[in-house]
């Protein structure tokens, strides 16, 4: 009997220079663990006039995880934070009530060729911490557990897992992990892990009781605690998942929350550019996304 509960196809949405595959939420899994939204960006070849913009843009009820493989991305947020996110290591921004940031390729680099690949991820908070004021951190690459057994190496980039525990301030029980191969290995690593899991292919395959699984897959797992497979040849995978929460988390353009009457009075408040509610962002004060006009009267 397979563990394989739910085999979802990587959709790939053009938000301008690049291709965003996203991975979370899809109709039949709207969450894996606490995560409720994940995008695959790139791999992507920005040429010298191509430049990542995403301008000041609203969160509550959420922490954002950024993790690039290539290139790198500016940061800013109305917290006051302005820092280049570079490959390997993570931003943790926990927008609580409210916070707004931008995401931009960086000065130095906006008249040269460039790259751009990583993963931009969504993760609820708990119920208590859903008002909780908006916090930044940034971890380095060398702060994160890496190690490596059997040939097989591992990176916890956020969570608890194997004994160990990321650096990144995560706010309930979850799990981030990379493992990579050069040759063929066997993984069996489910008494690891807890709550729900997911497995992101990147590179090469993996093998799960006999069927082959490539790039662009979510494989969802019934069971976390059976998570066997092998992995190919210089292959990588991301496994993220962990406790999930007790009440639902909807999602609504950029907000999350449990509560749809908090989504509601985002966003008016975002519509109506109130900066007690969704600060300035300082560096970056003449530009924002609007609101969709769609969805303002749209209920979540």
């Amino acid at each position: 009997m397979s563990n394989i509960g739910l085999i979802l196809e990587e959709k790939s949405a053009d938000i301008g220079n690049f291709l965003v595959g996203r991975l979370l939420p899809f109709r039949e899994k709207r969450a894996v663990g606490p995560f409720v939204f994940i995008d695959h960006m790139g791999p992507a070849e920005l040429k010298d006039y191509q430049n990542m913009d995403v301008p000041p843009h609203p969160h509550i009820g959420l922490s954002t995880l950024t993790y690039l493989l290539e290139g790198s991305i500016f940061h800013r947020d109305s917290i006051g934070s302005a820092l280049e996110i570079k490959p390997g290591a993570v931003n943790w921004m926990t927008a609580g009530k409210g916070v707004v940031h931008s995401e931009r390729t960086p000065e130095y680099l906006r008249q040269t060729d460039k790259k751009l690949h990583g993963f931009q991820i969504w993760v609820g908070l708990p119920k208590h911490l859903e008002q909780s004021e908006p916090s930044f951190h940034h971890i380095e690459a060398d702060e994160l557990p890496v190690w490596e057994e059997n040939g097989i190496q591992y990176k916890l980039i956020a969570g608890e897992a194997f004994g160990k525990k990321s650096t990144v301030p995560v706010h309930s029980k979850l799990f981030f992990i990379e493992i990579k191969t050069k040759d063929i290995k066997k993984i069996s690593i489910g008494s690891d892990l807890y709550g729900e899991a997911a497995m992101y292919v990147l590179d090469g395959t993996v093998n799960i009781e006999g069927n082959h699984y490539g790039s662009k897959q979510l494989l969802i797992a019934k069971n976390a605690q059976l998570c066997e497979f092998e992995m190919s040849e210089n292959a990588t995978v991301y496994l993220f998942g962990g406790e999930p929460f007790e009440e639902e988390r909807f999602i609504f353009w950029n907000f999350v929350n449990s509560d749809k009457e908090m989504i509601d009075q985002a966003k008016v408040n975002w519509h109506d550019q109130n900066h007690e509610a969704f600060p300035l962002v300082p560096g970056d004060e003449d530009d924002f996304v609007p609101l969709p006009k769609s969805i303002l009267n749209r209920k979540p």
